[in-house]
């Protein structure tokens, strides 16, 4: 997986919207749990991880595979863009303006990405409740597997198991 990300990144310094594309199916769900856990606020959340695949399009780039995951570079500018988001809303100053045209984001993206996130949430619709529920922890709630396994009383590999054919199930309905 890492390589794979890695390779995606490589392919959007040079403007590939299909690698750009692929990079949002593999990551946006953890992205947006980060932003999620940040913020507590659904709709902001939303808006932070639009925010950062416009930066990650923008500063692909600047990525230099260096021995760090590419997760870390994608989860700290996330992150990051989530800690600015909150600091502009808590300073009380123009931070609607600043983040309208900061984002860069077209209504065309906008309706794009809101309509991805509405198969998403199809998709989380057809997996058994169970399955859902523990994605959603990992991913949207930022546990970890073996929280996971501790909270469903479960071993840990059958909780990695049901996650990784959730995923599969996941990936499947998106390319539908």
């Amino acid at each position: 997986m890492r390589d794979t990300i890695e390779a995606l990144i490589g392919k959007i310094a040079l403007g590939d919207r299909k690698a750009f594309s692929a990079l949002y199916d593999a990551t946006s769900a953890k992205l947006f749990g980060v932003a999620l856990r940040i913020l507590n606020d659904r709709a902001r959340a939303e808006d932070v991880v639009q925010e950062t695949y416009m930066k990650i399009w923008r500063h692909a780039g600047r990525y230099g595979a260096n021995g760090l995951s590419p997760m870390t570079w994608l989860i700290t500018i996330a992150r990051n863009t989530a800690i600015d988001h909150l600091r502009r809303v808590q300073g009380g100053d123009d931070a609607g303006l600043d983040r309208l045209t900061d984002r860069g984001a077209t209504p065309e993206e906008t309706a794009e990405a809101r309509s991805e996130a509405a198969r998403i949430v199809a998709c989380m619709g057809e997996l058994e409740p169970q399955k859902a529920d523990a994605v959603r922890w990992v991913y949207l709630n930022g546990l970890s597997y073996a929280e996971l396994a501790q909270k469903l009383d479960a071993p840990l590999n059958t909780v990695r198991t049901w996650l990784r054919r959730a995923l599969i199930s996941l990936r499947e309905c998106m390319a539908r």
